[in-house]
């Protein structure tokens, strides 16, 4: 499939974005370990949250999706039967890493595995933590999947552990707090800087005891009862409005507003990043959603300048480096980012592949070891590849709207991964 953008008209009206993809992947897997029904609004049907739910339908958990209201019957820690086959995570990082850690906890023995591409990302980041607390877990001969998990006793509880993440990962730190259910005492995570938060705040919604405490630490007190049902009903995603954001920021004329947007401050990083480059967005209608801010964004075109990224905003912006590169190519200036080291290892390389694909369309963008160097400039325009990876493919299309001539986005298919509606809301912004 392929995705044509031209530069044309302003964008204007109002949208909604999807339903946040980290909240929905959280949602159905917490749930699946309560006890009883749960019912969670404006879950997000997508490629990466479809291998979320087939993976529970592999555990004997049931589920049922109307006009996006997931509902599930939670089996309890302690009820999942051992799945028949691999579980397929398919492209999907955070459900195996996630479903490692909830796996271990319950205890019963699965294999998990998935895509070629997942097969290429490192997974020692939670086999290693994993074994200090007594779980017995196998990967591939390359450290990644797929994932042995071989299982133990009921009367063999995990260890606690305090540990210290050398990295800030929500997935890695989110795996080994899931695992901390199965622990004999309280279990400590330790990380260098701020990721985010939501594990921490569903867990304490579903009853469980989460303390945090300074240096960006957080305990898990293993739960003596079962977990409560869910019912939630989950904010915008951020990282699906950051495209709509840098597009309305970008081209002259535009003017939109983004309702019931999730504005955690662990997920904030862009807006913090592209405020201080002069772009004129306005928060309104701040309010919570089961523990979770959420917010309306106006956003008007502006005329961007360089700025420098780096440090604890890196991670709070991890996601949206794709399209924040984009928003820096049409920017006065030389915009740097450097210790972002850990984008070498998303979906794709993303330094290498954001680079490679900003170059062929006429950005003026060196790839760092840990990051970029961009200068602002016209766009030419041409074919992108997007390397398997939803956030290149969107932020390439967005990059067309003030390109000289069209950008054609091969692969386009890709972008259902996260935001299975983008080229549709797009087009309807653009409308007359």
């Amino acid at each position: 499939m392929q995705l044509t953008i031209q530069s044309g008209g302003p964008l204007r009206g109002v949208a909604v974005v999807p339903g946040d993809k980290s909240l929905s992947h959280r949602a159905a897997l917490f749930a699946a370990l309560a006890q009883g029904e749960s019912v969670i609004d404006r879950f997000l049907i997508s490629g990466v949250t479809r291998a979320m739910l087939d993976a529970l339908t592999g555990l004997g958990v049931a589920w049922q999706v109307q006009a996006q209201q997931l509902t599930i019957c939670g089996t309890g820690l302690y009820g999942w039967r051992p799945p028949a086959a691999p579980l397929d995570c398919r492209n999907s990082a955070t459900t195996i890493r996630l479903l490692a850690g909830a796996v271990a906890a319950t205890g019963i023995p699965a294999t998990l595995d998935g895509s070629a591409g997942l097969r290429r990302r490192p997974m020692n980041r939670i086999v290693d933590p994993l074994r200090r607390m007594g779980v017995e877990i196998t990967p591939a001969t390359n450290g990644g999947a797929p994932l042995l998990l071989h299982g133990r006793l009921p009367d063999q509880p995990l260890r606690a552990m305090d540990y210290s993440l050398p990295v800030a990962s929500a997935q890695v730190k989110s795996c080994l707090l899931l695992a901390a259910l199965g622990a004999d005492a309280p279990v400590t995570i330790r990380e260098p800087g701020p990721s985010r938060d939501h594990t921490e705040r569903m867990l304490g919604a579903m009853g469980v005891r989460v303390t945090t405490g300074p240096g960006h630490t957080v305990t898990i007190h293993p739960p003596t009862e079962p977990l409560l049902p869910l019912r939630l009903q989950l904010a915008g995603d951020i990282s699906a409005a950051a495209f709509l954001i840098v597009a309305a920021l970008i081209t002259p004329g535009s003017e939109i507003l983004l309702r019931d947007v999730g504005l955690n401050p662990t997920r904030t990083g862009l807006l913090d990043a592209l405020c201080a480059m002069g772009a004129d967005i306005q928060i309104a209608n701040l309010r919570d959603w089961s523990g979770e801010p959420v917010g309306d964004l106006r956003v008007r075109h502006s005329a961007l300048h360089a700025t420098q990224v780096s440090g604890d905003l890196v991670v709070r912006m991890i996601d949206e480096f794709p399209v924040f590169a984009v928003a820096a190519a049409c920017a006065e200036g030389v915009t740097l980012v450097r210790e972002a080291e850990e984008l070498r290892h998303k979906e794709s390389d993303r330094i290498a592949a954001v680079a490679h694909e900003l170059q062929a369309i006429g950005v003026a963008i060196e790839p760092l070891a840990d990051g970029f160097r961009i200068t602002g400039g016209p766009v030419a325009g041409g074919t992108v590849q997007p390397h398997g990876d939803h956030r290149i493919a969107m932020s390439c299309a967005v990059a067309g709207l003030v390109a000289r001539t069209p950008v054609v986005v091969d692969g386009a298919e890709i972008m259902h991964e996260s935001f299975p509606a983008f080229g549709e809301t797009l087009a309807a912004l653009r409308r007359p």
